[in-house]
């Protein structure tokens, strides 16, 4: 008799217990813990910070594609990439409503089999046209699905760009006026324009051949000045490119921060005439 009021009981005392959370589920509205990282990258940030950004007006993304390629002898494979995370940092900064996606590193780079383009060199990593576009639409159906109001689409490299503005175009006509606005910007890659602004600026360049140039290398060195190998040509005495030489090292970080503010601002400029046409 002992023994079955003690199963009573202990069944009522189970009853009692808090559940506890679920760790795949918890509760959307419950409060951040802890004071938010500075971060504009969406990888960089815990879900809590995502969504109190969201709420405090972030409703824009930036979805940016690199790449995976041959750089010659002096640039890492990730150049693409390591050029966009100083740019859409200080793009996002600037926009100030703007957070920004996990930069898409892999992309057409040219036929796998038989290799064409990039995918004749090792290190790269090439996508078939159809699986990069397709890539691309679930990535912005994504954050079609988080809220964010408006999705910018942008790329570092020239093989990027048709699929980026196909994917932009049909994702727009399939939301309709339901949103979010979905803008494909290729103004951002300006490389062109750029090479003729330092030129303006007394910044001319040679050309040795290589898939590499000052902008692009200092910019690079405004982010990881490893992957430009900077240690490794000082010692051999191969720290140039182009015919210009990048010591004093300082000088060449700030011909970088003035080449992302460069682009970052036609960006924002072609971003806001976009914006204001009629979708």
């Amino acid at each position: 008799m002992r023994a079955g009021v003690w199963t009573v009981v202990a069944a009522m005392l189970v009853g009692f217990q808090v559940a506890k959370p679920d760790p795949v589920a918890p509760d959307f509205n419950s409060p951040r813990p802890i004071p938010a990282v500075d971060s504009v990258f969406i990888e960089e940030m815990t879900w809590m910070e995502v969504r109190d950004a969201m709420r405090g007006g972030k409703d824009t993304v930036i979805v940016a594609t690199g790449g995976i390629e041959q750089n010659g002898p002096y640039l890492a494979a990730n150049k693409h990439n390591v050029v966009l995370r100083g740019t859409t940092d200080a793009l996002a900064r600037k926009l100030g409503n703007a957070l920004v996606a996990p930069i898409v590193g892999f992309v057409p780079e040219g036929e796998i089999s038989p290799p064409g383009l990039h995918m004749k060199y090792p290190s790269t990593v090439s996508l078939r046209e159809e699986t990069y576009r397709a890539l691309l639409t679930d990535i912005c159906d994504g954050y079609r699905t988080h809220g964010f109001r408006t999705i910018v689409l942008l790329g570092d490299s020239g093989g990027n760009q048709p699929g980026m503005k196909d994917v932009a175009e049909r994702l727009a006509a399939r939301w309709g006026a339901q949103g979010p606005r979905i803008v494909y910007i290729p103004e951002y890659y300006n490389y062109d324009k750029v090479k003729t602004w330092l030129e303006s600026q007394g910044v001319k360049q040679g050309d040795e051949g290589l898939h590499d140039d000052f902008a692009i290398t200092a910019i690079m060195a405004t982010v990881d000045p490893n992957s430009i190998r900077r240690a490794q040509r000082v010692a051999a005495g191969k720290f140039a490119i182009n015919g210009i030489e990048l010591e004093p090292f300082d000088k060449t970080v700030a011909w970088g921060r003035k080449i992302i503010d460069y682009r970052v601002d036609a960006t924002i400029a072609a971003l806001k005439a976009k914006l204001a046409e009629k979708p």
